[in-house]
């Protein structure tokens, strides 16, 4: 654990690549391999689960530090981190421990589920006195199933990479399902990872092993300077990029598996897929969107929604929520390995594969001139799509986001958008601990008459009165601000220190953690789609909202109602 602890400190004291992948390369040549095999797990976003709540965890911290709730709570808020607030408020250990991670995780942390709460306060409080405050910090990381730290997968990869003197995209390859939670990692699997192998042979590989995903960068300049940037029309394969989970469907040896993008495999939660995949000859690997897809069209990702997190798949849901797989690119034929290919004869491949068969192949798409396909992009919505992908015709399917083996690009669709008054702060956490970051927002229940209705409404609230119900008589509702939405980013560093300042001098109370303000700011707020849900007070939900400016220039009578989230809604 401390050679963990010392790499966890180099990598969060530095934002430089290079150092980084540095700092990687020392830990493998000095780890133990089978320590190196749970620190790639860890480090690639790996997550075990979770198996003692960090609720319990905080309260035998209060115990062992001998300090109240309230003091706790209040620490809390200024470090913004439950885990740091624990290894903070903890007294020095007065042991020290040579214990390896593996030792650590197999044989110390993982067994800890389905134990007594009194065997784990013993064993956490022998835990936390062998540790220094950075282990205290990591163990509760571990422990509550919440480790993440500043670095990316690919840097995890390089820096293997070059600890072997293997091909960074070979162990690419490798890492694919390295941290799916049913196969935890051993000492053969991370040999595995680093393994030489001869150049040109592939390697021996678990059957139902995926491939790297590709992925697209996003396009946002105007489409008027795509012919000077991007070249004509002709050198490219345009399609509907669909609203989805990006997958791989893997048939070999007669069996099928399904993965998701993020290395998750989702085999059993999708049956219709592994039907569909009987009809493709082993030695097949297609790339494309798990989706939803009724009355001939895709369907909304909040439908998809319901499947994703259902453990029992009923007849039922089956029935109400039928998944389908959009093939787009097809990556092994015969057994072989075609990603090297041009995107024109892959997709040639894949058309010929597929015929006859019920997959379902994403549509290429034709026109004039990218000024024709930017009108056609207008239309997204309504076809239920996000916008275009573009792939050039002589691309190779490359590992990640890069450039060097082709371009693929998102041309999305600008968000939907709505101005909208903050209502309530809570602090944000790491770096952002001592700032008022994370909003939530609301909008008005109807049109205010002008603008004296509206600010009547928010001198009540200045006041603190209760909202007022519609009396007998009335002709229309009264008015009130009604809450939609919580975002958390989108503002510049600078834009929310301006905003916690007034956060700070408009709050009227506070419930824990929460601050309740005065209106006084309108945010345009920009969301990829929005869904009716019963589980909001609003009645809707809205999927990654983010604040895209402060609307300084416009008055809080002029926000939104909850009349233009329908209109957007029925859209």
């Amino acid at each position: 654990m401390k050679q963990f602890s010392r790499l966890f400190s180099e990598l969060d004291a530095t934002t430089s690549t290079n150092a980084k992948v540095e700092a990687l390369q020392r830990y493998f040549e000095m780890a133990a391999p089978v320590d190196a095999a749970w620190a790639v797990y860890f480090l690639a976003g790996g997550k075990p689960r979770q198996v003692v709540s960090m609720g319990n965890l905080a309260l035998l911290a209060c115990d062992v530090a001998g300090i109240p709730a309230w003091l706790f709570d209040e620490c809390y808020q200024a470090v913004g981190d439950l885990a740091e607030t624990i290894a903070h408020i903890l007294p020095q250990g007065t042991q020290s421990s040579d214990v390896g991670l593996a030792q650590w995780v197999e044989q110390r942390l993982l067994p800890l589920r389905g134990m007594s709460e009194a065997e784990i306060a013993v064993r956490v409080r022998s835990y936390w006195n062998e540790l220094d405050a950075t282990g205290r910090f990591l163990l509760s990381k571990l422990v509550g199933g919440g480790f993440r730290v500043g670095v990316s997968k690919l840097l995890v990869q390089r820096a293997l990479a070059a600890h072997c003197g293997v091909d960074a995209k070979r162990v690419a390859q490798r890492m694919m399902g390295y941290t799916d939670g049913k196969a935890l990692p051993t000492l053969e699997r991370f040999q595995a990872l680093i393994a030489q192998g001869e150049a040109g042979v592939a390697d021996v590989q678990d059957p139902g092993q995926p491939y790297p995903f590709f992925l697209a960068h996003q396009l946002d300049a105007p489409p008027e300077v795509f012919a000077a940037t991007l070249g004509p029309v002709t050198d490219w394969q345009v399609e509907w990029k669909y609203d989805g989970i990006r997958g791989q469907i893997v048939r070999r040896q007669g069996q099928t598996w399904v993965w998701s993008r993020g290395e998750e495999l989702v085999t059993d939660r999708f049956p219709e897929l592994v039907a569909l995949a009987q009809a493709l000859p082993d030695g097949t690997v297609l790339d494309g969107e798990i989706m939803v897809w009724k009355q001939d069209r895709p369907a909304a990702f909040s439908l998809l929604q319901q499947r994703i997190g259902r453990k029992t798949l009923t007849k039922k849901v089956l029935a109400d929520v039928p998944v389908t797989f959009m093939a787009y690119d097809i990556l092994e034929q015969d057994g072989q390995d075609i990603r090297a290919l041009a995107q024109r004869e892959r997709r040639d491949r894949l058309e010929a594969l597929l015929a006859g068969t019920a997959f379902r192949i994403s549509p290429v798409e034709t026109d004039a001139s990218w000024l024709e396909f930017a009108r056609r992009r207008a239309q997204s919505r309504a076809l239920g799509v996000e916008g275009f992908m573009l792939k050039r015709l002589d691309a190779a399917y490359g590992t990640g986001r890069t450039k060097a083996d082709g371009l693929w690009w998102k041309w999305k669709i600008d968000p939907m958008t709505i101005d909208c008054v903050l209502i309530y702060a809570q602090a944000g956490h790491g770096r952002r601990a001592s700032l008022y970051t994370d909003y939530t927002f609301a909008v008005w229940n109807r049109e205010p008459q002008d603008h004296a209705e509206a600010q009547s409404v928010l001198d009540a609230i200045g006041r603190k009165e209760p909202v007022r119900v519609r009396a007998e008589g009335d002709s229309q509702e009264p008015l009130q601000l009604v809450a939609f939405a919580k975002a958390y980013s989108g503002l510049t560093d600078e834009e929310f220190r301006k905003v916690d300042a007034i956060i700070r001098k408009t709050t009227l109370e506070k419930f824990g953690p929460v601050r309740s303000v005065k209106p006084s700011l309108v945010f345009e707020l920009g969301f990829e789609g929005i869904n009716r849900s019963p589980r909001h007070k609003s009645g809707i939900a809205v999927r990654f909202p983010r604040m895209l400016r402060i609307r300084f220039d416009k008055p809080l009578h002029e926000a939104n109602t909850m009349q233009d989230l329908e209109v957007l809604l029925n859209a």
